[in-house]
């Protein structure tokens, strides 16, 4: 392959213009503590709440709702064991889902070792969860249900409409993890009718390192990270100015992409291609339509994805299986959709972005077509 090819926009995307210009001001001449009531400390603080009101722009909730966070896992830790502290004399039982973000599942995991109770749920061959399992699942106990908006292998976004109602019904805090879907497909606190959400920057073309939680007006919940009262006292430590900006900045850039309409042409092309290509030795993972418009994961069946991949010299994507000591390890999202291990050892991710064009999932495709068609494991 003649040039370098990225298709894995769902691991990280660039920083967008609009964040990379926000930032400039505050590499050197505004440096101040936004705590800080004097001329070196309130540029930094109206930077930072002007920041606050463009995610909660894209959010569709007020800017008093929003918190700045590290990253997508500090809140999704800040929702998980958030609710869980602040809400010990209620209950203890948490409900998810088999296909959550490591981000999640492992809060869980640890609140266990605390005394949570953790109900992790199926989903079916889409990797889709059942709202009714959900109401199911539900007990006098439960003080928490978390369930990601949309997934961030095989793309298919969860009716997380229909769940938020059942926990509402009941009154428990229902958390989504948005960080694939933010800046993709609509994402609005109010039509989902969530209580906490998750925003991961460098999802949205913001710099790694920071994100932020939604979390709804008078939601009972503890803070993560103790100290001053920063962040209206959810989250102490001293704003990191510089980030912020850059979140707030993409975060409205967001705005005019949301539904990728081009992308999805691109990303539903780039599967019919490969279907002419392989015919029934190639099968998509995910939701046929409830999936994110980028998202593209496919098995090569009797393959491996490592092995696809290293045919794709310059392509960055992923794959949905690993290697270990020579056998192949299908990851747990595969798993839990019951994936056969045949199809889901050569299961690989591509992820297109605002940038991809034609041209270049074409040199993908060219690639793909020296595959050994009579080889298989």
């Amino acid at each position: 392959m003649s040039r370098r090819i990225y298709l894995d926009y769902n691991a990280s995307t660039p920083i967008c213009p609009e964040a990379l210009e926000a930032m400039r001001p505050f590499l050197f001449e505004h440096y101040g503590n936004p705590s800080s009531l004097h001329w070196a400390g309130m540029p930094a603080k109206d930077a930072v709440e002007k920041a606050r009101g463009q995610v909660a722009g894209l959010l569709g909730c007020d800017p008093t709702e929003v918190v700045f966070t590290s990253g997508g896992s500090e809140s999704n830790n800040h929702a998980i064991k958030g609710i869980f502290f602040a809400n010990r004399d209620r209950g203890d039982h948490i409900v998810t889902t088999a296909v959550e973000h490591p981000a999640t599942i492992n809060p869980c995991r640890f609140l266990e070792k605390l005394g949570a109770k953790v109900t992790i749920l199926p989903v079916d061959r889409f990797g889709m969860v059942d709202p009714d399992d959900v109401r199911k699942a539900i007990t006098s106990r439960t003080i928490l249900v978390t369930v990601m908006h949309a997934n961030n292998e095989v793309g298919t976004i969860e009716p997380i409409p229909g769940i938020a109602a059942i926990a509402r019904e009941v009154g428990i805090s229902f958390h989504t993890d948005a960080a694939q879907t933010a800046g993709k497909i609509p994402v609005d606190v109010e039509e989902l009718g969530v209580d906490l959400l998750s925003v991961a920057g460098h999802k949205v073309y913001a710099p790694k390192g920071i994100g932020a939680i939604y979390i709804r007006e008078g939601t009972k919940i503890d803070p993560f990270v103790h100290g001053a009262g920063h962040e209206g006292g959810r989250r102490a430590g001293t704003e990191n100015v510089l980030l912020a900006v850059a979140l707030g900045a993409a975060c409205e850039a967001a705005r005019k992409w949301i539904g990728m309409p081009q992308t999805r042409v691109l990303r539903d092309r780039f599967w019919e291609e490969l279907r002419g290509i392989f015919g029934e030795r190639v099968t998509l993972n995910g939701h046929p339509t409830e999936r994110l418009p980028n998202t593209l994961n496919v098995n090569f069946a009797g393959r491996v994805g490592a092995e696809v991949l290293a045919t794709l010299s310059g392509v960055a994507a992923s794959t949905g299986s690993a290697c270990h000591a020579g056998s192949v390890t299908l990851s747990p999202v595969l798993a839990a959709m019951r994936v056969p291990p045949r199809e889901g050892m050569g299961a690989v991710r591509f992820s297109l972005g605002r940038t991809t064009v034609w041209e270049e999932v074409e040199e993908v495709l060219e690639a793909l077509k020296s595959l050994d068609s009579t080889r298989s494991i």
